[in-house]
């Protein structure tokens, strides 16, 4: 590992094309007049900013925090049909979630996303019998053209091959379909650079203080620079409220009388590590519509999550022990008890998802987005799933260009006539990326190791190259973060200079997996703190 003694000289040469300073970004987010300033960093914000700048509008993008910083890096991290709403019926929707899905994991970002198999296991005196969910998982692919296969049943002993840590006690059969996987905080990433690639302009770690009025319009935002403590403001045509947790507390900025629209769900997770390989996930049914999974993911395993009515200061949701004990007791159920060890635990997190108000459980809930207009024109876009970012950007942007008056309608190019499966910055396959990487990724360095090489050609996609030259140019770029992690320095320095990392957190939490690891020590946040100050140095 890399001491701390080496640290400060990593970054002491900032890579040509590096984002502007942040006193840069102010002035210009000050000095213009934009058509369109989305509030608020996470999914549903980004997709919204990208489809904006896509259809020709001058927009800004800012969020209090770090992009992905709540929600959208808090999620299940799958891309999915979503099996469970067949049982109420919602055919319909189920195949749009497939459609989405596909096109992101084979079109828009076949770099960030890989496929999953699931294995649903079906206990004696469990909610659902074999036939039902031979039928289910039957049904599921079909919806998505069987793309991913046949959804069929197949023996407990062929599953433990793949799951080793599978329960077998009073298990009957296995349901097999298909889904898809990704590292959150990295497909947000990727889709703020395409944003800024199609002329937005960005900035994190500004809180809105205040919104800006004309003639009882809103029309802009005051900022507070939490970085580096300076205050400034932005102007706008439109203003989108896409703050999640945080929409009604906007909204009561726009009209202090305005009445709550949404209400909180916290969904908890667990991280620990695999005591062996999977080659599958499980999806264990819990009763008839909760499901708790079970997932193989960045080498490690994912547990959860959790479902239950939120009422707190959205900034405050935490992983209680309550979580905890339900999440590892409901994994009880297929998973075998030393993989349940809290001794292997490395990291737990917790996100709110945002549902429609009303009365009713919150996991029975409808997973849609709503979108409303106030009494001074703002626009609040709220809930949705991440399988469905794209259209949701897309949704929202329809709703801007039928606004009354059209305020912006003749200045957008119409969403039919944008290209319907744009990729993502970095696409490409990542087996070749990694392949190159391994054969002259090292060149005239040393040798990159294999799993170095597929973390980054998974995470980058072809952007992996210019990590791998700042690792030849500086030796002790190429050096790992910490010995059982993958990552690089070279890659504290890429999100420094290209991908908007301001601290430790940003760096350790959403643009590696350091801090899922559990391996995001003193020592090493300590490193990275020093590389980021390089560029305010």
């Amino acid at each position: 590992m890399t001491t701390l003694q080496s640290v400060p000289a990593l970054g002491t040469h900032p890579a040509s094309g590096s984002l502007p300073s942040r006193a840069e970004s102010r002035e210009q987010l000050s000095k213009a007049t934009y058509d369109l300033l989305v509030i608020g960093g996470g999914i549903l914000g980004i997709s919204t900013a990208w489809h904006a700048a896509q259809s020709g509008l001058r927009v800004a993008l800012v969020d209090a925090g770090d992009f992905a910083g709540a929600t959208s890096s808090a999620s299940s991290k799958l891309l999915h049909g979503g099996l469970r709403y067949l049982q109420t019926g919602a055919v319909k929707l189920v195949a749009e979630n497939h459609f989405e899905r596909r096109a992101v994991s084979r079109q828009v970002a076949p770099h960030l996303a890989n496929p999953l198999t699931f294995y649903l296991p079906v206990y004696k005196g469990g909610p659902h019998g074999a036939a039902k969910l031979g039928a289910g998982v039957f049904a599921y692919s079909a919806l998505s053209a069987f793309g991913d296969g046949v959804g069929h049943v197949i023996s407990p002993a062929r599953a433990q091959r793949d799951v080793p840590e599978l329960r077998t006690d009073n298990l009957k059969a296995v349901a097999v379909y298909g889904d898809d996987q990704m590292n959150d905080a990295r497909m947000a990433l990727m889709t703020v650079r395409a944003a800024v690639e199609a002329g937005a302009a960005v900035l994190n770690h500004a809180a809105v203080t205040g919104l800006r009025f004309t003639r009882g319009r809103v029309t802009g935002a005051d900022l507070r620079d939490s970085v580096e403590g300076t205050e400034f403001g932005i102007n706008a045509r439109l203003v989108l409220n896409a703050t999640g947790p945080w929409v009604d507390h906007l909204r009561k900025m726009e009209n202090p009388d305005a009445a709550p629209s949404i209400r909180l769900s916290k969904g908890a997770h667990l991280v620990l590590r695999r005591t062996r390989p999977w080659k599958a996930a499980l999806a264990t049914p819990i009763d008839k519509y909760r499901i708790t999974f079970a997932l193989p993911w960045e080498d490690m395993l994912l547990l959860g999550t959790t479902d239950e009515e939120y009422e707190g200061d959205p900034a405050d949701v935490a992983v209680t022990e309550k979580d905890t004990a339900q999440i590892l007791d409901e994994a009880a159920f297929s998973v075998r008890d030393q993989q349940l060890s809290r001794d292997l635990i490395t990291y737990s997190f917790a996100g709110l998802r945002v549902l429609p108000g009303g009365p009713g459980s919150t996991s029975k809930a409808k997973r849609e987005t709503v979108v409303t207009e106030g009494r001074g024109g703002m626009l609040s876009v709220a809930g949705g799933k991440w399988t469905t970012f794209r259209h949701i950007g897309r949704t929202v942007m329809n709703k801007l260009a039928a606004l009354p008056g059209h305020p912006l309608a003749e200045d957008m190019e119409p969403m039919a006539r944008l290209p319907k499966k744009l990729p993502l910055p970095g696409i490409a396959n990542p087996n070749a990326v990694a392949h190159r990487l391994l054969v002259d990724g090292g060149t005239p360095g040393p040798r990159m190791s294999a799993d170095t090489a597929r973390h980054l050609a998974t995470h980058y996609g072809s952007l992996s190259f210019d990590i791998a030259r700042l690792a030849n140019e500086n030796p002790a770029l190429a050096e790992r973060i910490h010995p059982e992690a993958p990552e690089i320095w070279a890659q504290v320095a890429y999100a420094r200079d290209h991908e908007w990392a301001e601290t430790a957190d940003d760096v350790l939490r959403r643009r590696t997996t350091l801090t899922i690891r559990g391996l995001a020590t003193d020592e090493i946040r300590a490193g990275v703190e020093s590389v980021l100050g390089d560029r305010r140095s």
